[in-house]
């Protein structure tokens, strides 16, 4: 039987393992934080294992020399705090709150040549991230003094630096006993990469670097800022450098709007002098046009998706899909004026090789422009590009998105098997199939435009003469075609078979039957007539 002293010393087991076991997971103190309840849960459990030991008796059998009330009352606790979590889960989910899932994110139209500036071939961002962290390794090694204590974080957080994109990241202890070695003194330099040129460079901030991820203990970034703020959910930690080359981490505060545990947004940001250790929380509206990243790629990926899922409501999402839509599979970054944007394509949701517009999200205040212009798929642009050059089997990157001539155009760099840059591709980002690639970013440029894949040429069908007729959809179809969405479609009293390409109008994919339509077409065979504007 346990006594009073040994339940003493168990319950003093149970706390010491409660506070360790916190000071490593570091959970916020915030009740729609679901890693709240479920370590809470947790611990309650260890506890009722904790209480019920010293009675269990390993024999032939292992039995219970008497039932434990603490125990019972410990393992209740902990199977119902689960059942309501598990409860409020559920009830989080968009299939009860599907308008407000649709409303995270607010998307305006925008006008491409107006938003997005044409830019020379010197301000073509070459660099991605595999690249930049390939360049930033290098560096490191051309300097002894330093391999051997540290190594480059993997963060390479591309922001705007001095109107320039660039990507940054500290440099991190190369072990425990580095960190012994170096700690009191912190961290001296962080690489910053230029994404135009390539050039790296080994910055030194006025202060060495004394809190980062690599820290241990009361120092390491995230412990001290979770200690500074208990109860805030923290999201991502973006290492980022202000105009005079200070050192920040930039973190955002998260909240949810949904239920207890859904609809994820971000509420605050956090500002930490990586040198200093001063820190405050701001408001997202005053946060300084400096900082780049207040809202995380994958959170603004999520919001878009829910936008173009849930806008017709839960069960269509699911069954009829009209008008459903969703982000292509990957997604890039722009630098326009002194702001980074995280570029996505908008398509279908029957994921065809073509993209009904792309979206461009302002990552430090979430303003989301859509725009409406049919393109192909960004991993068929880069099928393309490699098929260009499929003789030299090399790779492309995912592309970013240009505007060269008023029109938007795909820029990727096309890599050996080494992962080195060997020539660079300009796709037309509304007919694939006009690729231009080079070895120099100039080359490229000047060829794409010079070949006239850049100029915008007259429709043939704007010369034929056109009708218009008013009528309600019999029928709809859509199929693909060399990579392009066209709609088939048949008109109440009309047996001519209506046609149109998706790049035609941004209505199209949102079409269904019972629809009343205003077209002017063109004929263009016997029983077939193509569309030439939706009305």
């Amino acid at each position: 039987m346990i006594n009073s002293k040994g339940k003493i010393i168990t319950a003093v087991i149970w706390i010491a393992l409660i506070l360790i076991s916190y000071y490593f997971l570091l959970i916020p103190i915030n009740i729609q934080s679901v890693s709240l309840w479920v370590y809470f849960s947790s611990m309650l459990l260890l506890g009722a294992v904790l209480f019920i030991l010293p009675n269990v008796s390993v024999g032939k059998k292992i039995t219970l020399k008497q039932k434990v009330k603490v125990s019972s009352y410990l393992l209740t606790a902990s199977v119902l705090i689960f059942a309501a979590v598990g409860i409020m889960v559920i009830y989080s989910m968009p299939i009860f709150h599907a308008q407000r899932y649709a409303t995270l994110i607010e998307k305006q139209e925008g006008n491409f040549t107006e938003d997005v500036a044409e830019i020379t071939f010197e301000q073509v961002p070459t660099v991605d991230r595999d690249t930049a962290q390939r360049l930033g390794d290098r560096k490191m090694g051309e300097i002894v003094e330093l391999v051997s204590q540290f190594r480059v974080a993997a963060d390479y957080t591309q922001i705007n630096y001095k109107q320039k994109p660039v990507r940054v990241s500290p440099l991190e202890y190369a072990g425990f006993f580095k960190w012994l070695n170096n700690s009191k003194a912190g961290i001296p330099n962080y690489i910053m990469v230029d994404m135009i040129n390539g050039a790296v460079t080994l910055e030194k901030p006025k202060q060495n670097i004394m809190y980062s991820e690599s820290e241990r203990f009361g120092s390491n970034v995230k412990r001290y800022l979770r200690f500074n703020y208990l109860t805030d959910i923290l999201g991502d930690f973006s290492f980022e450098v202000d105009d005079q080359g200070t050192p920040y981490w930039i973190v955002s505060v998260h909240e949810n709007k949904i239920g207890l545990f859904g609809g994820t947004d971000v509420k605050e940001v956090i500002m930490l002098n990586a040198s200093t250790g001063e820190h405050q929380k701001i408001k997202i509206e005053d946060v300084p046009t400096w900082v780049d990243r207040v809202y995380e790629s994958e959170l603004l990926l999520e919001q878009v998706n829910y936008n173009g899922k849930y806008q017709g409501g839960f069960l269509n999402s699911i069954f009829s899909q009209q008008g459903v839509l969703a982000t292509t599979d990957g997604y890039n970054y722009l630098a326009i004026n002194d702001d980074v944007y995280l570029y996505t394509g908008i398509t279908s949701v029957v994921r065809d090789e073509s993209n009904i517009g792309f979206i461009l999200v302002n990552q430090r205040t979430k303003v989301a422009t859509f725009y409406s212009i049919p393109s192909a798929e960004e991993y068929s642009a880069m099928d393309s590009a490699k098929g260009a050059v499929q003789e030299k089997g090399y790779v492309s990157t995912f592309p970013i998105l240009l505007n060269i001539n008023g029109k938007p155009t795909y820029f990727m760099s096309l890599k050996d098997n080494a992962g080195l840059i060997k020539m660079y591709a300009l796709v037309d980002a509304e007919d694939y199939q006009k690729v231009i690639t080079g070895v120099t970013v100039q080359e490229t440029v000047e060829k794409f435009t010079n070949n006239g894949t850049a100029t915008t040429v007259k429709d043939p069908q704007e010369l034929k003469e056109q009708f218009e007729v008013k009528a309600k959809i019999t029928d709809i179809k859509n199929v693909v075609i060399e990579g392009n969405t066209y709609f088939y479609i048949l008109l109440e009293g009309q047996t001519d078979v209506f046609t149109a390409n998706i790049s035609k109008s941004e209505k199209l994919p949102f079409l269904k039957i019972g629809d009343e339509i205003r077209v002017k077409f063109v004929e263009d065979k016997e029983t077939l007539n193509s569309i030439v504007n939706l009305l």
